[in-house]
């Protein structure tokens, strides 16, 4: 079922990718293919588990188009596209902030940890993340 509401569509799309782009930014912290697939797994199993407007936007549709960049670009990109995506839900959705960050933060978390543990690159990542969310709890 897919929420009508107030979110364009050019709009959800900010909201994936920015989801989609953390995880990666999180990712790419400690390349490598086999960490990249248990990193995608574990952040999927936090989009899956979101609910309400959060959820339809992250697990319906097609999935977002990360430009290939290189890590400093993406991050560049990433970040503000987070602090956007949060902007977009107080204005439009507000009820959904709080889920839609903590939803975010956990697949990054989750994708750090995935792969035996969260090192220091990862840490600082999701450190990043965190606070382009607005998250400094």
């Amino acid at each position: 079922m897919t929420v009508a509401g107030p979110v364009t569509e050019d709009e959800r799309m900010t909201l994936k990718a920015a989801a989609f782009g953390a995880v990666f930014l999180v990712s790419n912290a400690d390349p490598g293919l086999l960490p990249m697939v248990r990193e995608s797994f574990a952040a999927a199993d936090a989009f899956a588990g979101s609910t309400g407007l959060v959820n339809e936007v992250l697990t319906t549709g097609r999935p977002p188009r990360l430009a290939e960049r290189g890590p400093a670009e993406l991050e560049a990109e990433v970040l503000p596209a987070l602090r956007r995506a949060v902007e977009i839900l107080r204005a439009k959705a507000p009820h959904e902030v709080d889920n839609y960050q903590d939803t975010v933060l956990g697949a990054a978390l989750r994708a750090a940890a995935a792969e035996g543990g969260v090192n220091a690159a990862e840490a600082a990542t999701v450190s990043k993340v965190r606070a382009a969310l607005g998250r400094c709890d």
